[in-house]
């Protein structure tokens, strides 16, 4: 007996949704150097700190109630192009505008040339953000958790496909 398309989906189990980002590795060219650099971002934006060892080489992971951000070295000298193939620029979420402004503040307190924060009508009508440079050119960016990404997360099903 045949069974329709409704009959073989109900009868499938249902398919893994990804819930979040666990870990993003970043590959530096100075462990020290980039350490120094993230030890006074991420901190500053919530983050605890831990180091270990892969396969030998040393590792540092800063990490926050949702993912990890985590520092390996480098095997070669290439610096990052955000217009080769690959990650363009890393870009982290606060709740709000004034989260935004707060993170910029704080960045620039501990000496990060970070943008003051400002609004982009382009990207969203209400989106914040302000952008900073890691040493190996990594490009930064962190903005407000706008109203399209709170729709899309509280009325997903109602979204449809």
């Amino acid at each position: 007996m045949y069974k329709t398309l409704a009959d073989q989906a109900a009868t499938r189990a249902p398919e893994p949704q990804v819930i979040g980002i666990d870990h993003v590795y970043i590959t530096v060219s100075d462990l020290a150097r980039s350490e120094a650099f993230y030890d006074r971002v991420l901190p500053a934006l919530g983050f605890r700190k831990n180091r270990f060892a892969l396969n030998d080489e040393p590792h540092v992971q800063y990490y926050n109630r949702h993912f990890g951000y985590v520092l390996r070295p480098a095997r070669s000298g290439q610096t990052h192009d955000p217009y080769a193939p690959g990650l363009h620029h890393f870009c982290l979420r606060v709740d709000t505008v004034d989260d935004v402004r707060a993170a910029a503040a704080a960045l620039q307190a501990a000496g990060v040339d970070a943008t003051e924060p400002y609004l982009h009508p382009g990207y969203a009508p209400d989106y914040w953000a302000t952008f900073f440079t890691d040493p190996d050119g990594m490009r930064l960016e962190i903005t407000n958790y706008r109203q399209e990404r709170r729709d899309r997360h509280d009325r997903w099903d109602a979204l449809g496909a």
